[in-house]
């Protein structure tokens, strides 16, 4: 009778999982033990020292780097993995170590649109290790965009006739520097003034997640009105509230733990990072997921159990960034 009774409660368990990975579209004990490990290691890092932070954000954003190699050649396009890895390397830890903070970051982003524009449009050879991953991709890609994969077929034959000067080539590296590079410029700035490092990663880094986890969250359980079906079929008005609620209540927990003698002035902060966190994330969440549509492809890439690729993790904290540097220095907190 008890085994019979064990049997049942772990189907009862069983079936509640499953329930709750179809609602949420991913595999929420996967997420959630990644979600654990990513954050001790962040933590970690600020605690020990903001040097290793900021090199965990360069290392982060380098595998996101690989993964989008992988992506775009799905779709027959060259990226130079290699020279934006070391562009973005060069420039983040320049706007960190330098003086200037923003005059170096700006500096490196014009060193790098140069340096990818150069190297986008040079011959290229589709090696063995990029050809396999390519299709691996495409094994797991959604059937979304028939030409996504037609074209990706192209990439895959050794050789690549054509394509080796494309001007796609140089347009999506210029790109790749715009949206990557001069994004995450803005998640290292904040920790070089007002004198509160620890407190501005935690915003840069946790909020955008506490937003994703407050739409995740009230989208499967509320969500009844679409927000935008044809990009993303799962995403509704009312997760966009979570988002915006979840995010606001981290925002007021933080502000009163970092600056507690500043409520009568600034009570508003933590009201507009939570509006704009939500609103912010989702967007950056729907426009990654146009660029998957558009590739034909799911995830962009499989490195985070539960979560996808790097990028699927880091699409809103991107996004975000802008906003909080922008906020944090108008307001000197």
């Amino acid at each position: 009778m008890a085994e019979e009774n064990h049997k049942g409660a772990s189907g009862e368990a069983g079936a509640t999982i499953s329930d709750i990975n179809k609602k949420t579209g991913r595999n929420m004990p996967q997420a959630v033990a990644t979600a654990v490990l990513l954050i001790a290691i962040i933590v970690a890092c600020l605690l020990v020292r903001i040097d290793l932070y900021v090199l965990l954000i360069v290392v982060f954003l380098i595998l996101a780097l690989v993964e989008l190699r992988v992506d775009f050649a799905t779709v027959g396009l060259h990226i130079p993995a290699v020279t934006l890895s070391l562009c973005c390397a060069g420039t983040l830890l320049a706007v960190y170590y330098a003086p200037r903070h923003v005059l170096a970051g700006a500096l490196g982003v014009v060193v790098s649109l140069v340096a990818v524009a150069i190297m986008g449009s040079l011959r290229h050879k589709v090696g063995d290790r990029l050809s396999a991953a390519v299709q691996g991709k495409k094994t797991t890609a959604s059937p979304a965009s028939q030409t996504a994969r037609a074209k990706g077929d192209a990439v895959t034959k050794v050789g690549a006739a054509q394509g080796e000067k494309s001007l796609d080539n140089v347009a999506v590296s210029l790109f790749i520097v715009l949206y990557i590079l001069v994004l995450a410029s803005c998640i290292i700035l904040p920790e070089t003034f007002n004198g509160h490092p620890v407190a501005h990663a935690i915003m840069v880094i946790f909020l955008p997640a506490l937003s994703d986890t407050g739409g995740l969250f009230a989208g499967a359980w509320l969500g009844r009105h679409k927000l935008s079906p044809r990009i993303s079929p799962k995403k509704s008005v009312e997760g966009l509230v979570g988002s915006i609620l979840l995010a606001m209540a981290g925002a007021f927990v933080i502000f009163a733990i970092t600056y507690p003698g500043l409520w009568a002035s600034r009570w508003w902060v933590p009201v507009l990072m939570g509006v704009m966190v939500g609103i912010l994330g989702t967007f950056g969440d729907l426009c990654a997921s146009m660029l998957k549509r558009d590739m034909g492809i799911k995830d962009m890439g499989h490195l985070l159990k539960g979560h996808g690729g790097v990028m699927d993790r880091v699409d809103s904290i991107l996004l975000c960034a802008p906003f909080f540097t922008l906020v944090l220095w108008a307001t000197g907190l």
